[in-house]
């Protein structure tokens, strides 16, 4: 998953500089499409927290083994000095900060307030097209009238990149700095083609 991280963060936040993250392996044993048992050989949880320019800390939690208890099968929560925004993929509920409710907690009563009503759910703008759909279309331009494409090899390389640095930062159990993917110098020879 951290792939589709690197993306959601740069672009929505700020570029990734470092990560930390924990992977783990919650269900030992699965069973494969026939009910037979087998050893599990991959993580299927992953725990991160990420610095993105501007001192923006993330934290993301990737796992195959949650149960959803949310509005959303996917949720994004945005906490900032302004205010808070909740995001899954179809709603969106924000709370400003000058109207988020002062809370005290006692521990030997039920919470009398319904926090949720203080949140305000941020008006659909109507139905979308599938984002797939509109990539694919976007490639198509490209290819066909030279139209700008963002999505390159070097925007994939950022999302490998990540991978492998989480990964490594699982196994030294640390921090690890990002650093810039330049695109490779024009003047360099590309790969050259072979036929089969």
């Amino acid at each position: 998953m951290l792939p589709h991280w690197r993306y959601l963060l740069d672009n929505l936040f700020g570029t990734v500089r470092a990560v930390s993250c924990l992977g783990a392996t919650h269900i030992p044993e699965r069973r494969d499409e026939a009910g037979r048992q087998y050893p599990a050989t991959a993580a299927d949880a992953a725990y991160a927290c990420f610095e993105l320019d501007g001192g923006i800390i993330a934290q993301v939690n990737s796992s195959f083994c949650t149960r959803v208890r949310r509005d959303d099968l996917l949720t994004f929560r945005v906490d900032g000095t302004n205010g808070s925004a909740v995001a899954g993929l179809r709603r969106c509920f924000v709370q400003r900060g000058d109207r988020t409710p002062r809370t005290v907690w006692n521990p030997d009563v039920d919470e009398p307030h319904d926090y949720l009503t203080d949140w305000e759910e941020v008006p659909d703008d109507g139905p979308y097209e599938n984002a797939f759909k509109c990539e694919w279309e976007a490639f198509i331009r490209h290819l066909f009238t030279d139209a700008p494409f963002k999505w390159d090899l070097l925007e994939g390389a950022k999302g490998v990149q990540l991978a492998e640095l989480a990964m490594q930062s699982c196994a030294e159990r640390r921090w690890v700095d990002v650093p810039e993917l330049e695109p490779e110098s024009a003047d360099r020879p590309g790969p050259q083609n072979v036929a089969a």
